[in-house]
């Protein structure tokens, strides 16, 4: 046995060395120079790393996620082959027989010959590109091979020790995907939302539409064979760009289900348009981050098939904002500031519900639900226990009904009715809010004439909403992208809302207040700062509100924020949580962001949130 194992490590090392020979007494014109330089380039991954930074810098969101993944796997096989690999096979360096003077390094490598690390880095990080982005896998594959090339070229490793580190590389980087998709999923933890009662089961997919936007981040790669096999008689509808609304809410109300591939913001698109219509949402996450489906527990699309089929399905909380982004209808008559009672942005106060802890981020208003009249336009009650004079009900029944037309007075309860009236669904769910000692603040309306005097549709957000810094960051990027890559994009943006010159001035909770951002969060978000990025259930009812303060520079503001922590008061950072709240005296022209999407805000408008108002398809 002993001699049949020294004649295989004979056969193999005479085999390498006679191909090593070969390619010292080959010749290629210009690869003397080229070669060792490129060798030599990737000492220490800096070949690699230059790659990856030009490619954040460059490349869309995907090609970031992309890079960052070729990073990693580059650093696991490093660390793999440096404490592992070099000191289990201690083999020498070639001899340099044979191999011109003009090839040869410099200096030459102390450490030992099996395996090669410049060929597992450089396989480690083409491996780790291609898996998230093919296209730039490819594009980098001919100067991995070359660097692998060069080691031999050069004389410094045996064609074997290449080929053994590639393969490591090559592993290292399907290390990184799984390690990569196992933490999606442990991200993907579904929280306590309340089960949704006679959701429609679809055993085969009949009655199922899904609208796949095919500019979405991996929408394109998103194994829609599944769907297609699980639910074969689903309709699937591809489109992108401004055909998606309309593609949407046609399907909606076509549908018995609406189903959406995309993003964040084509997700939102899609919650508009059932909501809308009245109908549940399958969602089938196709974005590069897709932080709703995650925060909601959906992962594989096997799974979401099989809540469908089942009709499995879960009621999730939607944040609005009245009017929404359709027109810039302004908000008429605001008399009542439509907010949480007792509270102030500003002032002290005993801090909403649920360990708001410290500033509440409202004004008192009067509670004009409960059974009291409203004056006209002053909008239905918030509790929906009976008829409103002059409501201003002209939204859709958000609540699981189907839309109302305007001024029917529909609403989150389904019940009562509102007189007709011409402004937006301000009043159609139960918005009541917690202030000082349990005071009840019913969001009904906002003095005479209510709000969105000019009948436009509320906008809806399933993540967060803000306006400040970060819209002004997203408006600059969106403007530049296509001239310069979204990656300088971002940068010149940055670099250009940091050196704003002043605040926005506006009137929250009616109050006036300059501020750099306010943020509100669908439901509550963990981490500090000001915009930050956890959720754990989407069914609290709550809206999470953080303020940064006007004052100084917005670069040390916001950094000052993020150090504040969450849901604190502090001279530059409020943060409380609260159903409703209203924001008065928008500059003209000032940017609105939503779950990713830009508009031009209106002059004022109210934020509240409807608590359980959509179903979505979720296995229990």
């Amino acid at each position: 046995m002993a001699d049949q194992q020294l004649t295989w490590r004979g056969a193999v090392a005479q085999w390498d060395r006679q191909l090593f020979d070969v390619v010292a007494r080959r010749h290629w014109p210009g690869a003397d120079r080229v070669l060792p330089r490129l060798g030599r380039a990737a000492n220490h991954g800096v070949l690699w790393g230059g790659a990856a930074a030009a490619i954040g810098v460059l490349g869309s969101a995907r090609a970031r996620k992309a890079a960052l993944c070729g990073a990693a796997s580059l650093a696991l096989a490093s660390a793999t082959i440096n404490t592992v690999g070099k000191w289990s096979v201690r083999r020498p360096r070639p001899l340099l027989e044979g191999v011109p003077a003009v090839r040869q390094l410099v200096t030459q490598p102390q450490t030992t010959s099996f395996p090669s690390g410049h060929a597992a880095s450089a396989f480690a990080f083409t491996a780790g590109l291609a898996l998230e982005s093919p296209g730039w896998g490819a594009a980098m594959a001919p100067v991995a091979v070359s660097v692998a090339f060069s080691r031999v070229y050069t004389g410094v490793h045996y064609p074997s020790d290449v080929m053994a580190g590639a393969a490591l590389g090559v592993a290292a980087g399907f290390v990184v995907r799984r390690l990569a998709r196992d933490a999606r999923e442990a991200r993907a933890v579904p929280g306590d939302e309340r089960k949704a009662a006679g959701a429609p089961a679809l055993p085969d997919g009949a009655g199922l539409t899904v609208v796949v936007n095919t500019a979405s981040g991996t929408a394109a790669n998103a194994g829609l064979d599944v769907l297609r096999e699980r639910l074969p008689r689903a309709e699937l509808i591809e489109c992108e760009g401004p055909g998606l609304p309309a593609a949407l809410a046609a399907a909606a109300a076509r549908s018995t289900v609406l189903g959406v591939c995309g993003g964040d913001g084509t997700v939102s698109a899609g919650a508009t348009a059932a909501l809308r219509a009245g109908v549940p949402l399958a969602v089938f996450p196709g974005g590069t981050l897709n932080h709703f489906a995650l925060e909601l527990g959906l992962t594989g699309y096997e799974d979401i098939c099989r809540a469908v089929a089942a009709g499995q399905a879960v009621r999730v909380g939607v944040g609005r904002f009245t009017p929404g982004p359709a027109d810039g209808a302004d908000v008429a008559g605001a008399d009542a500031d439509v907010a949480v009672a007792g509270a102030d942005v500003a002032g002290g106060g005993d801090g909403a519900p649920g360990g708001a802890g410290g500033a509440d981020v409202a004004g008192a208003g009067p509670d004009v639900a409960g059974g009291r009249g409203g004056a006209p336009g002053a909008g239905a009650s918030a509790d929906v226990a009976g008829a409103a004079a002059g409501g201003a009900v002209a939204g859709a029944d958000v609540a699981g009904g189907r839309g109302g037309a305007p001024g029917a007075g529909a609403s989150a309860d389904g019940a009562g009715a509102g007189a007709p009236g011409a402004g937006a669904d301000v009043a159609g769910a139960d918005v009541a809010g917690v202030g000082v000692g349990g005071a009840s603040a019913d969001v009904a309306g906002a003095g005479a004439g209510g709000v969105g005097g000019g009948g436009s549709a509320p906008g809806y957000f399933l993540n967060n909403l803000s306006i400040g810094a970060y819209p002004e960051l997203l408006r600059h990027r969106l403007e530049w992208a296509p001239r310069i890559g979204g990656g300088p994009a971002a940068l010149l943006a940055a670099w250009r809302v940091l050196r704003a010159e002043r605040p926005l001035r506006l009137r929250v909770a009616g109050r006036p207040r300059s501020v750099w951002m306010l943020f509100a969060g669908n439901g509550t978000y963990h981490g500090t700062g000001p915009t930050p990025r956890r959720r754990d259930s989407l069914g609290e009812g709550l809206l999470d509100v953080r303020l940064v303060y006007g004052g100084g520079r917005p670069g040390p503001r916001l950094l000052a924020a993020a150090l504040a922590g969450p849901l604190t008061r502090s001279p530059v950072h409020t943060a409380t949580r609260l159903r409703s709240l209203r924001i008065g005296d928008i500059p003209p022209g000032t940017p609105l962001a939503y779950d990713g999407e830009y508009a031009k805000a209106p002059s004022a408008f109210v934020l509240d949130e409807l608590p359980d108002a959509l179903t979505v398809y979720r296995l229990s």
